[in-house]
């Protein structure tokens, strides 16, 4: 008799050094579902499913697929036992083709030659089983995210998995697409694929799942039916405290203009308009969200006004002192914090201490520097931020680059709170990070706002911009398409104006 599971890992343990990644972890999915996994970031997520993936080895444990005991010992062997994985950042090549993508490593051959005719007919046939439309001659470079991601989950199932791991697939999808990713995870689930979803968005897993495993600090917590829990209660086994994300935040009164922005005009390294004329202003106690689907300009906005990037026509203004064109010395010296979305690679030094990094942007403070740097004092200052945002391990010799996520964020927030006056640019600043994180960062820049800070937010995450902002306009292929008061906003429509549809917008909220 078939096991009911297809996938069991029994006691699973996994060590790196001194840390304890996974310890005896159970789980277990059931054939033809979708099974959630969540946990707060270190929990030990992304270790359990790089072990099923065969990118790390068990120190302890055993996996069984259809009751069989299973060696996985590579991404070679997953991929021979039926096993996908579409990773959070996509692993296609942007100059290929939808088929050379897909057939790359398993390459259909007619003789000697390449038959990428056989390969397109079978891509055409797995669309119409998926249930969308994808033209296998199309560069990747010229697709829609949410057209790769499909790719991605085609590349999978065109290599035979039956079993198929989601890693925060809905990360980049505007709500329309998420809808869709939904729909096609329904419908393979009905064609007896069993889908693993790895998401941080509770809303998503009630949405979707039919099981639900929570791990908290390596361990397995529960294993419940959807139909047993809530999103309160997950957040519960998540973090192991009551968290009441996105509970209400206090009316603020705006107050003078801090920030503004007139005709933006920039091109990108091949010469084409990934700015045309952006405008806005951003008051005293307000926070604009800009919204959007990553790759339409956001990043050339903030580079743009933090100096990192050209402007080709326009004006930037802070506190009303004119800063186009300026450095981002300048720009950092007028107190304005910068929170990136690549929180390694862009405000960090990876193999520089913790207090090192906590001392960026601020070399020059007499406080820490006269004729040299001031060790104990720079210390001091770094345990004090470390200490006052619950970085962990609260440790300041240990590289940057060894922080999760969620604490780098922290140190990064502290730091940079620590250096605005008045200003913040904030972008993406809940991006893969867990539940109890997500939480900290919001309240962290609604205080901001209660004390007459201008925020500036860029987020692809609609119920984080619905939350936070105040004022939100909709950025689509280097334009800002339209701009309104947060007030009632209609979700459908938000997804619409992400994806470029304009008469979304309705007349009386314009502004």
């Amino acid at each position: 008799m078939a096991s009911e599971y297809v996938l069991e890992m029994r006691g699973i343990t996994k060590i790196f050094g001194p840390v304890v990644a996974n310890e005896d972890v159970n789980f277990k999915v059931r054939r033809g579902e979708v099974h959630a996994l969540v946990g707060e970031n270190g929990a030990g997520k992304s270790t359990l499913m790089k072990i099923l993936f065969g990118i790390y080895q068990p120190d302890a444990g055993e996996i069984c697929l259809n009751g069989k005991r299973a060696v996985i010992k590579s991404p070679s062997d997953a991929i021979g036992l039926n096993i996908g994985m579409v990773h959070q950042h996509f692993m296609l090549v942007p100059s290929f083709t939808v088929a050379q993508n897909m057939i790359l490593g398993v390459e259909p051959r007619k003789g000697i030659t390449l038959d990428l005719a056989e390969a397109e007919e079978r891509i055409r046939e797995l669309s119409g089983v998926c249930g969308f439309t994808i033209d296998p001659e199309a560069r990747i470079r010229d697709c829609p995210v949410g057209v790769q991601q499909r790719v991605e989950i085609m590349k999978a199932l065109y290599r035979g998995a039956d079993l198929l791991i989601l890693d925060e697939p809905t990360s980049v999808l505007t709500p329309d697409e998420a809808e869709e990713l939904f729909e096609i995870m329904r419908t393979l689930t009905h064609q007896g694929k069993t889908i693993i979803f790895i998401t941080h968005k509770l809303r998503e897993v009630m949405k979707t799942a039919q099981h639900v495993t929570v791990l908290r600090k390596g361990k397995t917590v529960t294993t419940l039916p959807i139909d047993e829990t809530c999103e309160q209660d997950l957040a519960l086994q998540m973090v192991g405290r009551k968290v009441e994300l996105y509970s209400g935040k206090d009316e603020v009164k705006p107050g003078e203009e801090i920030v503004k922005a007139d005709g933006l005009r920039a091109m990108d390294k091949y010469g084409r308009w990934c700015l045309k004329d952006i405008g806005f202003t951003v008051r005293a106690g307000e926070i604009l969200g800009i919204a959007g689907v990553a790759g339409n300009g956001q990043d050339e906005l903030v580079d743009v006004f933090m100096g990192l990037k050209k402007l080709s026509k326009g004006r930037i203004e802070i506190d009303g002192r004119d800063v186009t064109g300026k450095t981002s010395d300048v720009i950092r010296s007028l107190g304005v914090g910068y929170i990136p979305e690549d929180r390694y690679e862009r405000s960090m030094i990876r193999d520089a201490s913790v207090a090192e990094n906590m001392l960026l942007g601020f070399e020059r403070d007499e406080r820490f520097n006269g004729f040299g740097l001031k060790t104990d004092a720079i210390k001091k200052w770094a345990d004090k931020l470390i200490h006052e945002f619950d970085v962990q391990p609260p440790l300041l010799d240990v590289p940057a680059g060894s922080l999760s996520g969620g604490n780098a964020q922290r140190a990064v927030m502290a730091r940079e709170f620590a250096l605005s006056k008045r200003v913040i640019i904030a972008c993406q600043p809940s991006h893969g990070l867990d539940i109890g994180s997500i939480d900290f960062v919001h309240k962290q820049l609604l205080d901001r706002r209660r004390k007459g800070y201008a925020i500036i937010l860029i987020s692809s995450d609609l119920e984080e911009m619905l939350y936070l902002a105040d004022t939100i306009a909709v950025m689509y292929k280097g334009e800002l398409i339209s701009s309104f008061p947060n007030r009632d906003v209609d979700e459908k429509r938000m997804g619409l104006l992400m994806a470029g549809v304009r008469d979304a917008e309705p007349e009386e909220e314009a502004r």
